[in-house]
């Protein structure tokens, strides 16, 4: 039960918090089928692209120089291909080729929290791993505040807590008077335990993450109905 008393700013993850990354990846991965099944000389893609993912995910907690260009560089190192091959083919798949399906797997509930949330004066703000403007336009979200791990204010992996405190600092409220909001225990979690801030972890069964958001609303909405009274 959240102690919506205190809740000034909710903060949320993106990839698998806001959308079904499951239903997400299905769609991008018959995408990359079609598109490779008549271009095989390009198949090598496919190993950039995991690449990619492996080694952000083997450098969680990352807190060097230079995150933006250090991600390529990893994978880079992997594949041997020269940095510039490799950005264009995660801009492609990762950063745009996906949006146009986020619609179809947003998560039932996430809007009438949004609403529920502007209604009560409840500050919105987003900390993702990777750039999210794209994301949240292609799913329909206004939020107040949008913090990518690769920003230079924070350049800082999850778990570290940079993220989560430079929002906290931008918004002026003190890190327990935000609620976080994401699906993964040891990183987003734990992002917000080294914060000292409240958080929430989305339960992966597909019901009760189905359900996650409407429950949420109809807290919020019973507490700001029992101040009324």
């Amino acid at each position: 039960m959240v102690s919506w008393e205190k809740v000034k700013v909710v903060v949320f993850d993106v990839d698998g918090t806001l959308y079904l990354q499951s239903k997400l990846r299905k769609k991008v991965l018959l995408g990359l089928l079609r598109h490779y099944a008549v271009r095989p000389w390009k198949i090598d893609d496919l190993k950039v692209l995991m690449y990619f993912r492996k080694e952000r995910e083997r450098n969680a907690g990352y807190t060097g120089n230079g995150l933006e260009l250090a991600q390529y560089i990893w994978c880079a190192e992997r594949v041997n291909y020269p940095v510039s091959m490799i950005k264009p083919v995660i801009e492609r798949w990762i950063f745009d080729f996906p949006n146009q399906y986020l619609a179809e797997c947003v998560f039932p509930g996430i809007h009438d929290l949004f609403k529920a949330l502007r209604e009560n004066d409840i500050k919105i703000a987003i900390y993702s791993d990777y750039k999210a403007q794209d994301k949240l336009k292609a799913l329909g979200l206004e939020v107040d505040m949008t913090v990518a791990s690769t920003d230079p204010e924070v350049d800082r992996m999850k778990p570290d807590p940079c993220g989560l405190l430079y929002i906290a600092e931008k918004m002026k409220v003190n890190p327990d008077e935000c609620l976080f909001i994401g699906d993964r225990l040891e990183l987003d979690g734990e992002c917000a335990i080294r914060a000292g801030m409240p958080y929430l972890i989305i339960d992966k069964k597909p019901l009760k993450t189905f359900d996650f958001f409407h429950h949420l609303t109809h807290q919020l909405a019973t507490y700001y109905q029992t101040q009324q009274y």
